[in-house]
């Protein structure tokens, strides 16, 4: 078993993630895994993303708040308990468009699929 504190979270700084806290729960410089990491986004009012696609699939949950993904598709809000698949290479921006903070959690994959 692997234990990771919310206290000791290990901060990262993807590029193009503006007004937002990234913090590493599990994974990658936060522990062993096999086959995923999982971190956690608290995004300010007003923070967002660029809009960019990777090929690593993720998984969005809404812990608390609401956030809105756009897509090229469109966009839509997620609500506490909501979660949503982005697949691999398909472009998203995440944004708070609200006045309260949102919290996320990201779960992908360590590498793409295939490799």
């Amino acid at each position: 078993m692997h234990v990771t504190r919310f206290a000791q979270a290990l901060a990262y700084f993807p590029p193009e993630h503006h007004d937002m806290r990234c913090l590493r729960l599990q994974g990658r410089e936060a522990g062993p895994s096999d086959t995923l990491w999982l971190g956690m986004s608290q995004i300010l009012p007003g923070g967002h993303t660029s809009l960019d696609a990777s090929p690593i699939e993720k998984i969005y949950f809404v812990v608390e708040g609401e956030l809105t993904i756009e897509t090229p598709d469109g966009e839509i809000t997620l609500s506490q308990f909501d979660s949503c698949r982005i697949a691999p290479n398909e472009a998203r921006a995440l944004k708070n468009k609200t006045n309260k903070p949102v919290i996320v959690l990201l779960s992908m994959p360590l590498a793409a699929a295939g490799k």
